[in-house]
């Protein structure tokens, strides 16, 4: 076990993560996952609405099973995989997100201040989800993709659109580290 809870080297989960790559693209798959808001928005019915919905969802179970998986291992991992659960965050990121008026930085994931069922039942708090959940749904769909697919499958097959999509996210997370979260806490 002690091997399982420890952090793994580069050397070990980079040639793991060009494995899966490799058996994703051996099986003509692309690896990702936000194809699968498509595809449950096909499974409800919004073909009737939508002739961009009409498609076969059957043809891409996969995804919804890759996705199944990444929930199951995200709560094994959450639950019994992470001996120590405080996080090693910088003192000046803690200070900063102190001034913001978060708290209980370096113990969780997730800060109570956006996350909480108090925060989600807030105006605030909700809007806050709810505009940043269509963003990233608008956002995977209009670059072609998430994060994981472009900055994994794109660019370990050298395409420029990835490139520049990943770019397009590091800029948006500068701008939403120091601008935004700024402005809203």
């Amino acid at each position: 076990m002690d091997f399982i809870l420890q952090p793994w080297a580069w050397y070990v989960g980079g040639p793991l993560i060009a494995l899966s790559l490799f058996l994703y693209f051996y099986f003509g798959q692309n690896f990702g996952a936000s194809t699968n808001f498509e595809t449950l928005c096909t499974m409800a019915g919004a073909g009737k609405v939508s002739d961009y919905f009409k498609k076969d969802w059957k043809q891409r179970d996969f995804a919804l099973l890759f996705v199944v998986g990444l929930i199951i291992g995200g709560f094994i991992s959450a639950n019994f995989l992470t001996p120590n659960q405080a996080i090693d965050v910088n003192v000046s990121t803690i200070q900063a997100l102190s001034d913001l008026g978060f708290t209980n930085i370096a113990n969780q994931y997730f800060p109570d201040e956006i996350f909480s069922t108090d925060a989600l039942f807030s105006i605030k708090g909700f809007l806050i989800l709810f505009i940043s959940g269509v963003l990233v749904g608008f956002g995977t769909r209009y670059a072609g993709g998430c994060t994981s697919g472009h900055a994994i499958t794109g660019l370990s097959s050298l395409q420029l659109p990835s490139l520049l999509a990943v770019i397009g996210f590091f800029i948006g997370g500068i701008i939403a580290v120091w601008f935004i979260i700024p402005l809203l806490f």
